[in-house]
């Protein structure tokens, strides 16, 4: 995506770069036809290539880590054959791949094909309009079973960043434009780069094995395939299915009108004690929501002031609640206690109790979600893990389709009434506690976490019961020892048990599958050190200089338009670490700006096979751990002197 056809590279801003440099061929082994067919039901991932004279079907089969190449006109039948007799996987496979292998069961034409890949991709044209258009028919090439893992990861990463979030030995962009006709040398080049992908993808696919046996046994219970979906998409395919049988028809997805508008239901349990806080809330009732043209809720003006409870302020929002924090530091010794206060399973909940039910569903939705949330308690009492979490899923996948237009679950409203009123009850919360002195640290849509006198354990207490008496709602806590924050979505806490709980940027996992495909690792050591300090008094410099794991020092930045470091082009996602002597910064291609904090920067797109223990500048690794604990509270900033 970089050379053109005389090897130069293309970029903006009068950028030089350097000629492409072959990455280093890794030994592989392909198959053979009888190795081939002796493997018949294994796992096989799948990824192509296409350039206007080349095609390449690749795949790497999953239990030995060999590889199948087909290429230069090879037989449609051996490709229907291994299509029909493994399972297949591959990543935004099938709008793509599939799409293309189909086609190449016809003509295998590599100018015939790139046209149909240009038609999807650059136009954004559908498999049944390209089918149409070139004439084919995709049926005639189904896989026996296929798992497109895009879906099934969290956020609608690509593949290179899910790779790096997972630490690929090699992070590799397309290495010459796909519009581009091939020389003899370039489609090695091409071929070790499809490997590469398909090492990524087995890499995703190996990462995700218990999110696929999840969707495998909701699978064979309710007869459908989810083994490509979300959580959220699992969710509404088995609802619906499941309200389809109670009402006796198939349930289709709404169409409400935009500049459709409507006002928010609030509950008559939800009122306020501060003459602020009740004209908030008369605000609120007042405000005329509206579907904007996207088929999404236009965001209230109304709502862009922040709410204020004696000295803190609150953003609400049809997205959540935060609290406006800053840089905040605070131990539970000197007869205070910190306590974390979270409302149990809000959103099912919320469902339940608000009797949210979507317009192309009916009353029936309650009664099968009803169902799901019963069976759940259930399978955790009887601790059958497996159905706990998928009907789980069931549970929490819903709220999310409130406001997809495309959902059969469309009902922009429901989104409005659970999320202004989990907002709203975290203020009366809120609003409770403070008026009996406690301090509010932060909140979001179900939570807050409280600072406040031991001696007044007995009033908390009586507030939390008096809240849930009122609500409907159960809130559960946990106490910390210590609690340092950026903000409300940064900061790290300290359990009684000596656990430390990180969010936000400091953290390896995220919030959306609590794994590491959710976050971009971001120097990870010093998150170590800070947690072994924290809560075991172990200094940063020892964490980190006995660290031997590079990818505890690396940083991974997505770069939109790709980035070089001295002419040397990287990619759209990098991965670097700090290193001594290492001079220069990582730089954007199209406008030849800096990226941010990438002064000393090597990049390490192929990790390095031993642990660069002389190279690692180790002391800007315990320079920015110090500066994280100024940032979180731990360390005053120093007093800025002005000079008059």
């Amino acid at each position: 995506m970089l050379l053109n056809s005389d090897n130069q590279i293309i970029v903006g801003k009068g950028i030089q770069l350097k000629p492409y440099i072959p990455r280093e061929y890794l030994p592989r082994k392909y198959m053979t036809e009888n190795e081939i067919r002796s493997h018949a039901g294994d796992d096989i991932i799948l990824d192509i290539e296409i350039f206007p004279n080349y095609y390449l079907a690749g795949f790497k089969h999953v239990q030995s880590n060999n590889y199948i190449r087909l290429d230069n006109d090879f037989n449609p039948y051996m490709l229907s054959w291994i299509l029909n007799s493994y399972r297949s996987v591959g990543f935004n496979s099938i709008t793509f791949d599939l799409v293309i292998l189909w086609a190449s069961y016809i003509n295998r034409d590599p100018a015939f094909l790139k046209d149909i890949a240009d038609a999807l991709i650059r136009y954004g044209k559908r498999k049944e309009e390209v089918e149409k258009d070139f004439n084919f028919k995709c049926y005639k090439l189904q896989p026996r079973q296929h798992i497109d893992l895009f879906n099934v990861c969290p956020l609608k990463g690509s593949l290179k960043l899910y790779g790096a979030r997972l630490h690929s030995p090699r992070i590799q962009d397309l290495p010459f434009p796909d519009d581009q006709s091939l020389s003899n040398e370039q489609i090695k080049i091409v071929q070790e780069y499809n490997c590469n992908d398909l090492d990524v993808t087995d890499q995703i696919f190996r990462f995700c094995k218990e999110r696929l046996q999840l969707r495998e046994s909701i699978s064979i219970e309710y007869n459908l395939d989810l083994m490509s979906k979300s959580d959220a998409q699992m969710a509404e395919a088995v609802i619906a299915q499941e309200v389809s049988k109670l009402n006796g028809k198939y349930v289709k997805r709404p169409e409400i009108e935009i500049g459709t508008t409507f006002k928010y239901r609030c509950p008559q349990y939800i009122r306020f004690a501060t003459s602020q806080m009740q004209k908030l809330l008369e605000k609120v009732k007042r405000i005329n929501f509206k579907i904007d043209h996207d088929g999404r809720i236009a965001s209230p003006k109304e709502l862009e002031k922040p709410a204020q409870i004696g000295a803190n302020y609150y953003n609400l929002g049809i997205g959540g609640l935060h609290s406006k924090d800053k840089c905040k530091a605070y131990e539970a010794k000197d007869g205070w206690k910190i306590k974390d206060i979270d409302v149990r399973s809000y959103y099912p909940n919320a469902i339940i109790n608000l009797e949210l039910m979507p317009i192309a569903m009916g009353p029936n939705f309650l009664t099968v979600y009803k169902k799901f949330k019963f069976d759940r308690e259930d399978a955790k009492r009887l601790k059958l893990f497996t159905r706990d979490k998928g009907l789980k899923i069931f549970l929490n996948g819903v709220s999310g389709k409130w406001s997809d237009p495309w959902s059969k679950m469309y009902s922009p409203w429901n989104t409005v009434h659970m999320n202004l009123t989990g907002q709203l009850l975290i203020l009366m919360l809120a609003e409770m506690l403070t008026c009996q002195g406690m301090e509010i640290i932060s909140a979001n849509t179900d939570g807050l976490v409280v600072y406040y006198k031991e001696e007044n354990e007995e009033k908390l207490k009586y507030w939390v019961k008096y809240w849930e008496k009122m609500t409907g709602f159960v809130l559960e806590d946990a106490e910390y020892t210590k609690y340092y924050a950026r903000d409300v979505n940064a900061y790290f806490a300290v359990k009684n048990d000596g656990e430390v709980k990180i969010k936000g940027p400091f953290s390896e996992k995220g919030s959306q599958s609590g794994t590491q495909l959710d976050n971009n690792p971001n120097m990870l050591i010093c998150s170590d050190a800070i947690t072994y300090f924290l809560a075991s008094g172990i200094s940063i410099e020892q964490t980190i200089q006995n660290c031997c794991d590079i990818t505890r020092f690396v940083v991974i930045r997505n770069v939109k338009g790709g980035a070089h470091k001295d002419g040397n082009y990287l990619g759209k996602v990098v991965r670097f670490a700090y290193y001594k002597k290492c001079y220069g910064t990582i730089n954007y291609i199209l406008s030849g700006n800096k990226v941010p904090d990438t002064d000393g920067a090597m990049p390490l797109q192929d990790l390095p096979n031993e642990f660069p223990e002389d190279l690692i500048d180790y002391e800007y690794y315990i320079n920015k751990t110090k500066g994280i604990l100024t940032d979180i509270g731990y360390y005053k900033k120093a007093e800025q002197i002005v000079f008059f």
